[in-house]
């Protein structure tokens, strides 16, 4: 998860637009306080609590944590949890979560502003924002020409040396199971262990990002966001690296889905719900996409990436559904049995 700390610009008139979307005249008393389990990045959700707890009156609590680590919380919890609303960066954790009935379905009008495919099948859980693997490359250390058609490509001998990846940062567990669902589970673990022979290895992707941009690394694995950010700190017009986005339905564009449901166990139904539309809202959606923080894609129709991205149409991912990228657990024995942590 992210740790640098950015400091999102102001949007002083988000929450005028922002109740005019949610047809709320005025912020609600303070009455209620809302417990988010939060393992998302903390810049947005610093973000959308502070837009949501003054557009409503809604306190929000935040706990944070890694995805796995928070959902296995929930489960151990069970109906005795604290927690109202889980927003995670990945969607494995909220499939676990909703095949062992923790979730309470969501309103059918919020589910409704996202397209269908990136929500759960069961309408217990929606997605928010969007994100997708890319490599990450020091444009001094190699070539774009030069870079591997598919990600399962740098397994091979000639990239020893030369990648970077973060086997133990959660964004890469849904890759595994991406491979492992393409190609098979002895496949997966045959990739993996090519990496271990040829990998420089970070504890998270902001480590493989940095690592790329100072030229320790000639390539790296992360998801969109690590280098757009990178470059907010650093200054687009001193970077050395840049984006290479898989084409073809290759499994290094993988697409996954940062999603949020509603706890069953929840006795503030009505304010999660109210916050899971807020999310979806079109303001806010707008909100975190111009913003220079979270560089993610937003789900709902009409709203246009950062332009730091490439256009979310113009991505090429494996067609592989969220059922298939559910078992992060397997895709952690598999990074155990290649070595990679």
């Amino acid at each position: 998860m992210l740790r640098h700390l950015l400091h999102p610009k102001p949007h002083t008139a988000l929450a005028a637009v922002v109740a005019l979307a949610l047809g709320c005249a005025a912020p609600a008393a303070r009455a209620t306080t809302l417990v988010l389990y939060a393992a998302q990045h903390e810049q947005t959700v610093d973000q959308v609590v502070k837009a949501f707890t003054k557009e409503t009156g809604i306190d929000v609590k935040v706990r944070t944590g890694e995805p796995p680590e928070l959902a296995s919380e929930l489960l151990k919890e069970g109906a005795s949890s604290p927690a109202d609303v889980f927003f995670t960066a990945n969607s494995p954790e909220l499939t676990l979560l909703s095949e062992n009935g923790r979730l309470a379905k969501v309103d059918p009008a919020t589910l409704a502003r996202v397209p269908p495919q990136y929500n759960s099948p069961t309408g217990d859980w929606i997605g928010v924002l969007a994100r997708v693997n890319v490599l990450v490359f020091n444009t001094s250390k190699i070539k774009a020409s030069a870079l591997p058609a598919s990600l399962l490509d740098l397994a091979k001998p000639e990239w020893k040396g030369k990648l970077a990846v973060a086997p133990t940062d959660a964004d890469f567990l849904p890759l595994v199971a991406a491979v492992v669902a393409e190609k098979g589970r002895p496949a997966a673990l045959a990739w993996l262990k090519g990496l271990r022979r040829n990998a420089m290895i970070f504890d998270d992707n902001e480590g493989v990002a940095a690592a790329v941009e100072r030229g320790a690394a000639a390539v790296g694995i992360a998801n969109n966001y690590y280098l757009p950010r990178l470059a907010v700190e650093k200054g687009a017009d001193k970077m050395h690296s840049t984006m290479y986005y898989f084409g073809h339905g290759d499994v290094g564009a993988l697409v996954n889905i940062s999603g949020a449901g509603i706890l069953k166990s929840s006795r503030r139904q009505a304010e999660a719900q109210k916050f899971l539309a807020f999310l979806v809202s079109t303001p806010v959606q707008q909100m975190l996409a111009k913003a220079d923080v979270t560089f993610e894609y937003p789900l709902v129709a009409g709203v246009a990436a950062n332009p730091a991205l490439k256009p979310f149409d113009e991505l090429q991912p494996p067609k592989l559904s969220i059922q298939q990228l559910s078992d992060d657990r397997d895709s952690a024995k598999l990074l155990r049995e290649a070595g990679l942590i």
